[in-house]
C-alpha cells in the first residue's frame, strides 16, 4: 500500500466504512523503513476523533513488589531478582497525595496501581475509601487492582472511580510465554465485570516481548471485540533479573508502526503511550502523535522513571497540541 492508499484508508474508516482483518495486516507488513507512509493517515483518524487535544494521565504504584505472578516483564514478580521497591498498600492520606498533585495540573486523570493478581477485599477499600476524598470534578479517577470480582467494583463506583485499568498485557496465543501462573481468560473475565458494573475500561498490553505481527494483530482484535474505552501502549523496558532482561525486538520506527495500526483499527479510542516510550523510540518519541497517539502517561512508571509533567507540556506545545480540558 503506498501513502496515497493509505490515506484514501483512513478517510473510509472515518466514514465508517468497515474493513477486513487483511487490509490491518497488510499495515504490519509495510517495511520499518516506509513507516512514515502510514502516519499520515493515522494523524487523519486521530484529528477527527480527538482534534488535537491530548489526554494526560499519571498513577499512583500504592503497593509494590512480591508478586505471585510470574509474569516475564515484570519487575515486582516474586519469580524475578530485581532491585524493585517492596512495602505494602500505603496509607489512605498517603495514597491520595498524587490526586491532590494533579488538582493543580493539567493532567486528566490519576489512578492508584497495586502489585499481585489481586488487592484483598480490605485493601479494596482501603483504596476506595483513599480515593473517595478525591473531586471527580477535578481530577478522573481510576483504579488497577488485578483481578477483582462484581462485588469489589461495586466498592469503587461507590467511591467516584468510573475506569478500571487492567491490561490484556499480550495476544491470547502468546500469553504462556508471558505468564503461567494464571489464564488470560482471568483477564478478559475481569474487564467484563468492570464494564458490567458502569465502570468504563482501560486495557492495552506491552509490545516487544516477542510476539509476531499477527499477534499484534490479535491483541488489537480481542480489544476492539471487548470495546475498551482507553488502550494503553506500552514498549518493553527490559529490566535486568526479569526472564525478558536480554529482550529486545523492538525498533523506533516499528513502535511508530504499531501505534498506527491500533489507530486505523481501532479509530474511535483513546491510544494512550505509556511506559518505555523514550526508552524505545529515542529521537523519534515526538511522532508518537503523528502516529496516531491521542494521550500519554506523564511522571513515573511503576518501577521505572518516566518523563517529568513538564516536559510532556513542553512538547505537546511545541508540536502544536494542547492538553485536554477537564
Amino acid at each position: 500500500m503506498d501513502r496515497k492508499e493509505l490515506i484514501t484508508l483512513a478517510e473510509e474508516i472515518i466514514t465508517g466504512n468497515i474493513h477486513g482483518r487483511d487490509i490491518y495486516r497488510n499495515l504490519l507488513d509495510i517495511p520499518d523503513k516506509d513507516t512514515f507512509d502510514i502516519l499520515p493517515g493515522a494523524d487523519i483518524i486521530r484529528g477527527h476523533y480527538f482534534g488535537r487535544e491530548i489526554h494526560l494521565c499519571t498513577i499512583c504504584n500504592g503497593k509494590s513488589g512480591r508478586c505471585s505472578e510470574d509474569c516475564g516483564f515484570c519487575s515486582q514478580s516474586a519469580f524475578s531478582k530485581t532491585d524493585a521497591p517492596v512495602y505494602p498498600l500505603m496509607g489512605k492520606e498517603e495514597l491520595k497525595q498524587g490526586g491532590l498533585y494533579a488538582y493543580e495540573t493539567p493532567v486528566n486523570r490519576f489512578s492508584i496501581v497495586t502489585t499481585g493478581k489481586r488487592l484483598p477485599k480490605e485493601e479494596v477499600k482501603a483504596v476506595a475509601d483513599a480515593m473517595a476524598k478525591l473531586d471527580h470534578k477535578r481530577i478522573g479517577k481510576c483504579a488497577s487492582l488485578g483481578v477483582l470480582g462484581p462485588d469489589d467494583f461495586q466498592v469503587l463506583k461507590g467511591a467516584g472511580i468510573n475506569r478500571y485499568h487492567h491490561n490484556l498485557e499480550t495476544a491470547q496465543s502468546f500469553f504462556s510465554k508471558v505468564c503461567t501462573t494464571h489464564k488470560y481468560e482471568e483477564r478478559v473475565n475481569t474487564i467484563a465485570a468492570a464494564q458490567r458494573a458502569g465502570l468504563s475500561v482501560c486495557s492495552g498490553g506491552i509490545l516487544g516481548m516477542g510476539e509476531t505481527d499477527e499477534q499484534i494483530l490479535e491483541l488489537a482484535l480481542s480489544l476492539k471485540e471487548l470495546n475498551v474505552d482507553s488502550v494503553p501502549l506500552n514498549f518493553l523496558v527490559p529490566i535486568k533479573g526479569t526472564p525478558m532482561e536480554h529482550a529486545h525486538n523492538i525498533t523506533p520506527l516499528r513502535c511508530l508502526k504499531i501505534i498506527a495500526l491500533f489507530r486505523y483499527f481501532l479509530p474511535d479510542k483513546e491510544i494512550i503511550i505509556c511506559g518505555g516510550r523514550e526508552y524505545n523510540l529515542g529521537e523519534l518519541h515526538s511522532m508518537i502523535f503523528y502516529a496516531g497517539a491521542s494521550g500519554i502517561m506523564t511522571g513515573n512508571y511503576l518501577t521505572t522513571e518516566g518523563r517529568t509533567l513538564q516536559k510532556d507540556l513542553e512538547l505537546i506545545e511545541q508540536l502544536g497540541f494542547t492538553v485536554r480540558e477537564k
